[in-house]
C-alpha cells in the first residue's frame, strides 16, 4: 500500500487526511525504521507494509467504532505506538495515554511524539497489571485499546480494570476470534464487561482478516483484579 492508496483508502471511509498528516505518518516512518536499527520495534519495515499492516491496520478501528469524541484512550502494551497513535494522528482531538512495560520502547514513543508535535498524549513505563490497580488510572479512561497477540481472556484483565463503568475496550484482533469469544465470555462477563459488537475486516492489498471486537464495561471490575504479573498469562481466567 502506497501513500497514495493508503490517503484514498482512509478517504472511502470518511477519514480526510491534510498535508500535515500526511507528513506525520511520512515521519513516523522514517523513525520508526531508524530507531528499528537500535532496538526491536517491529519486523515489518518495507514501507508499503509498514503503512498497511502498521498504520492502516491501526486505524481499522476507527472503521467499526467512532473515535469523534472528545475521548481520553488509553493504550495498553502499545510497543511501537500501535494502534493509538496512528489514531491520534488521523483524530488529533484524542487524549492518548500509553502504558508499557519496556522503558526503551517508551523512550522511544517519547521522541517520536516529540518529533510529531502530538499534543495531549503521555506515557508510562509500568506492567498493565500495576498500572490497572493504581487509583490514578483504575476507571479513569473513556476507551482502553489493545492490539496485541494475548488472548481476549487475557487482554480482558489487563484492561477492563482501566475503563470507566459505560466506557468500552476495543480489542483488535487478527482471525478466528469465535474461538476467544467463546472462552473469554466468562472472564469478560466476570471483569465487568460484555460484548458488543464484533466487526470483521481484511486488510485491503495483503487481504488477511482481522476483527474488532467492542466490549461495554456494564458494572465495576472486582477489587481484586487484575492479579498480579505474570498471573493473567499464565493462569487466565
Amino acid at each position: 500500500m502506497n501513500e497514495q492508496q493508503f490517503q484514498e483508502l482512509l478517504e472511502e471511509k470518511g477519514i480526510t487526511l491534510s498535508s500535515k498528516q500526511l507528513q506525520q505518518f511520512q515521519t513516523y516512518y522514517e523513525i520508526l525504521v531508524e530507531w528499528n536499527e537500535k532496538m526491536n520495534l517491529t519486523a515489518i519495515t518495507d514501507k508499503e507494509e509498514v503503512y498497511e499492516k502498521h498504520f492502516f491496520d491501526s486505524i481499522m478501528a476507527a472503521f467499526s467504532f467512532d473515535f469523534s469524541s472528545n475521548y481520553h484512550i488509553c493504550d495498553v502494551g502499545a510497543g511501537a505506538g500501535f494502534p493509538s497513535l496512528p489514531i491520534k494522528i488521523c483524530f488529533p482531538h484524542l487524549n492518548i495515554t500509553i502504558v508499557d512495560s519496556l522503558n526503551k520502547r517508551i523512550g522511544f514513543l517519547e521522541h517520536l511524539s516529540s518529533k510529531l508535535q502530538l499534543e495531549n498524549v503521555s506515557f508510562y513505563h509500568d506492567r498493565a497489571e500495576l498500572f490497572g490497580k493504581n487509583k490514578d488510572h483504575r476507571e479513569k479512561y473513556d476507551v482502553v485499546t489493545a492490539r496485541a497477540v494475548a488472548r481476549l481472556s487475557v487482554l480482558g484483565e489487563l484492561c477492563l480494570p482501566l475503563v470507566k463503568t459505560n466506557g468500552y475496550f476495543v480489542a483488535l484482533k487478527g482471525p478466528n476470534v469465535e474461538d476467544e469469544l467463546d472462552t473469554g465470555k466468562q472472564a469478560i462477563k466476570l471483569l465487568g464487561g460484555e460484548v458488543v459488537k464484533r466487526d470483521t475486516l481484511t486488510l485491503p492489498a495483503e487481504k488477511s482478516e482481522r476483527n474488532i471486537v467492542t466490549i461495554k464495561k456494564i458494572k465495576t471490575t472486582p477489587k481484586k483484579y487484575p492479579r498480579k504479573p505474570g498471573t493473567p498469562n499464565k493462569n487466565p481466567l
